[in-house]
């Protein structure tokens, strides 16, 4: 029996000044744009942090310093009628700093379908299209509440559900 395919992921969670840094990306099946938190696979030979460090300098040219999980993201395919794919990921989310006088750009030759780095105002982050749907917990985390430090994308799709329902 074959494996299926497994990724780590790993996310670099900047907030400065109560906005959040958000990489901005061309939607494949529509003219719409969702962001993600920079962030991406780990390397082989390569730690979480050095992974969240190469992607934060990869996907919106910036210098971090990385420091305690925020939390943990889990995306099973199976569970979620393959929303995002086939592949089981796995995202660790660190709380991380600028260092220096580092300032967000478009890197020179940015992945495929990124358009944009901002800053987005914390209190504005419901008003975007973040992939995975986090939210609440980035939110949460900020806002220094108790929070989930591991999370499951199927129930982030029952959580939203009942919200729409009320």
């Amino acid at each position: 029996m074959t494996r299926p395919p497994f990724r780590l992921r790993a996310c670099a969670l900047i907030i400065k000044d109560g906005n959040i840094l958000l990489v901005a990306f061309r939607n494949d099946e529509d003219e719409g744009v969702h962001y993600n938190l920079p962030a991406g696979g780990v390397e082989p030979g390569e730690t979480l942090a050095e992974a969240a460090i190469r992607e934060a300098m990869e996907e919106a040219c910036v210098d971090i310093e990385v420091g305690p999980v925020a939390f943990v993201y889990e995306y099973q395919p199976a569970k979620n009628d393959n929303r995002y794919g086939d592949t089981h990921s796995v995202g660790i989310t660190f709380a991380c700093s600028l260092k220096g006088s580092s300032e967000p750009r478009l890197p020179d030759r940015p992945d495929l379908n990124q358009i944009d780095v901002r800053w987005v105002p914390i209190a504005e982050l419901d008003q975007v299209q973040l992939y995975p749907e986090i939210t609440r917990d980035i939110m949460d985390y900020y806002a220094g509440k108790p929070y989930r430090n591991y999370v499951e994308e199927h129930e982030i799709q029952t959580e939203k559900a009942a919200r729409e329902r009320e």
